[in-house]
Protein backbone atom coordinates (compact mmCIF):
# COMPACT_ATOMS: atom_id res chain seq x y z
CA UNK A 1 0.00 0.00 0.00
CA UNK A 2 1.06 2.98 -1.13
CA UNK A 3 0.86 6.16 1.00
CA UNK A 4 0.33 10.04 -0.20
CA UNK A 5 0.56 12.71 1.74
CA UNK A 6 -0.60 16.00 0.19
CA UNK A 7 0.17 19.23 1.38
CA UNK A 8 0.66 23.15 0.50
CA UNK A 9 -3.05 24.58 0.69
CA UNK A 10 -5.24 27.65 1.84
CA UNK A 11 -6.20 30.59 1.43
CA UNK A 12 -4.92 32.87 -1.05
CA UNK A 13 -6.03 35.99 -2.84
CA UNK A 14 -6.70 35.74 -7.09
CA UNK A 15 -3.23 36.14 -9.05
CA UNK A 16 -1.27 34.80 -5.83
CA UNK A 17 1.12 31.61 -5.85
CA UNK A 18 0.98 28.18 -4.01
CA UNK A 19 3.13 25.24 -4.12
CA UNK A 20 1.71 21.77 -3.44
CA UNK A 21 3.47 19.04 -2.19
CA UNK A 22 2.84 15.11 -2.31
CA UNK A 23 5.22 13.00 -0.77
CA UNK A 24 5.07 8.93 -1.37
CA UNK A 25 7.71 7.54 1.78
CA UNK A 26 6.21 4.39 0.49
CA UNK A 27 6.65 4.48 -3.28
CA UNK A 28 7.87 0.92 -4.73
CA UNK A 29 9.85 0.95 -7.34
CA UNK A 30 8.43 1.25 -10.82
CA UNK A 31 5.96 3.23 -10.21
CA UNK A 32 5.29 4.66 -13.54
CA UNK A 33 3.43 7.88 -12.90
CA UNK A 34 1.74 10.09 -10.45
CA UNK A 35 -0.79 12.80 -10.97
CA UNK A 36 -2.89 15.94 -9.59
CA UNK A 37 -6.51 15.37 -9.49
CA UNK A 38 -8.78 18.32 -8.16
CA UNK A 39 -12.72 18.35 -6.82
CA UNK A 40 -14.70 21.81 -6.52
CA UNK A 41 -17.74 21.60 -4.19
CA UNK A 42 -20.73 20.09 -6.37
CA UNK A 43 -18.51 19.43 -8.98
CA UNK A 44 -16.64 15.86 -10.24
CA UNK A 45 -12.95 15.40 -9.75
CA UNK A 46 -11.20 16.92 -12.80
CA UNK A 47 -7.72 16.24 -14.12
CA UNK A 48 -4.98 19.11 -13.25
CA UNK A 49 -1.24 17.60 -13.95
CA UNK A 50 0.66 14.46 -14.00
CA UNK A 51 4.06 13.50 -14.66
CA UNK A 52 5.76 9.91 -15.01
CA UNK A 53 8.95 9.42 -12.63
CA UNK A 54 11.44 8.21 -15.47
CA UNK A 55 11.29 10.62 -17.84
CA UNK A 56 9.72 13.59 -16.05
CA UNK A 57 6.91 13.62 -19.01
CA UNK A 58 4.46 16.30 -17.99
CA UNK A 59 0.54 16.90 -18.92
CA UNK A 60 -1.95 19.52 -17.82
CA UNK A 61 -5.51 20.07 -18.11
CA UNK A 62 -6.25 23.28 -20.21
CA UNK A 63 -7.39 25.10 -18.01
CA UNK A 64 -4.07 25.27 -16.07
CA UNK A 65 -1.47 24.74 -18.56
CA UNK A 66 0.73 28.03 -18.68
CA UNK A 67 -0.04 28.53 -15.03
CA UNK A 68 0.67 25.22 -13.45
CA UNK A 69 3.99 23.44 -13.25
CA UNK A 70 4.19 20.36 -12.01
CA UNK A 71 7.72 18.49 -10.78
CA UNK A 72 9.01 15.84 -9.33
CA UNK A 73 12.11 14.95 -6.75
CA UNK A 74 13.12 11.00 -7.48
CA UNK A 75 15.05 11.52 -4.70
CA UNK A 76 12.45 12.51 -2.50
CA UNK A 77 10.11 10.52 -3.43
CA UNK A 78 7.86 14.16 -3.92
CA UNK A 79 6.15 15.25 -6.28
CA UNK A 80 5.15 19.26 -6.67
CA UNK A 81 2.50 21.54 -7.99
CA UNK A 82 3.72 24.90 -8.65
CA UNK A 83 0.20 27.17 -9.08
CA UNK A 84 0.79 30.65 -10.43
CA UNK A 85 -1.83 33.66 -11.32
CA UNK A 86 -4.22 31.47 -9.02
CA UNK A 87 -7.82 32.03 -10.22
CA UNK A 88 -11.33 31.73 -8.15
CA UNK A 89 -12.40 29.03 -10.03
CA UNK A 90 -9.30 26.68 -9.06
CA UNK A 91 -10.56 26.96 -5.57
CA UNK A 92 -10.72 22.47 -5.10
CA UNK A 93 -9.70 19.85 -3.02
CA UNK A 94 -6.21 18.80 -4.45
CA UNK A 95 -5.65 15.28 -4.48
CA UNK A 96 -2.59 13.54 -5.84
CA UNK A 97 -2.30 10.02 -6.75
CA UNK A 98 0.14 7.21 -8.32
CA UNK A 99 -0.27 5.04 -11.19
CA UNK A 100 1.95 2.13 -10.83
CA UNK A 101 2.31 0.56 -14.37
CA UNK A 102 2.13 2.24 -18.11
CA UNK A 103 -0.96 3.48 -19.55
CA UNK A 104 -1.73 5.95 -22.16
CA UNK A 105 -4.07 8.06 -20.38
CA UNK A 106 -3.27 9.17 -17.11
CA UNK A 107 -5.99 12.00 -17.03
CA UNK A 108 -8.44 9.70 -16.08
CA UNK A 109 -8.78 9.09 -12.51
CA UNK A 110 -9.52 5.57 -12.86
CA UNK A 111 -6.51 4.86 -13.94
CA UNK A 112 -4.62 5.75 -10.79
CA UNK A 113 -3.65 2.85 -8.29
CA UNK A 114 -3.41 5.16 -4.57
CA UNK A 115 -4.83 8.36 -3.59
CA UNK A 116 -3.97 11.06 -1.20
CA UNK A 117 -6.65 12.75 1.28
CA UNK A 118 -6.55 16.13 -0.39
CA UNK A 119 -5.55 19.75 0.23
CA UNK A 120 -7.82 22.16 0.51
CA UNK A 121 -6.74 25.65 -1.84
CA UNK A 122 -9.26 27.97 -1.35
CA UNK A 123 -8.47 31.49 -4.21
CA UNK A 124 -11.19 34.54 -3.00
CA UNK A 125 -11.67 36.82 -5.41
Amino acid sequence: QVQLVESGGGLVQAGDSLRLSCAAPGRTLGSYAMGWFRQAPGKEREFVAAITWNVGETYYADSVRGRFTISRDNAKNTVYLQMNMLKPEDTAVYYCATRRDYVSDLSRSRAMDYWGKGTLVTVSS
